[in-house]
């Protein structure tokens, strides 16, 4: 059995409220030096058999993203 990591962020230029909020509160809690937080999302397929890269791609940008605002990496974590 296969693992595959399929990380999800939003693309650079999608500014997210919540990352501005992030920063702030770490700026009260007396953290300094954040600059940025960016959040996304981590997808762990266990997969039995073979799949192909361009089936990969097909699941990550069909069914895992949102391709107009998010960026994908996939990694085969053992194969």
């Amino acid at each position: 059995m296969a693992r595959i990591v399929v990380d999800v962020m939003p693309k650079a230029e999608i500014l997210e409220r919540q990352w501005i909020g992030s920063v702030r509160a770490l700026d009260r809690l007396g953290i300094a030096g954040v600059a940025d937080v960016r959040q996304g999302k981590r997808f762990e397929l266990e997969v039995d058999g073979d799949l192909s890269d361009e089936q990969l791609e097909q699941i990550a940008a069909d069914v895992l993203t949102n391709t107009v605002i998010e960026d994908f990496t996939i990694t085969r974590v053992n194969a």
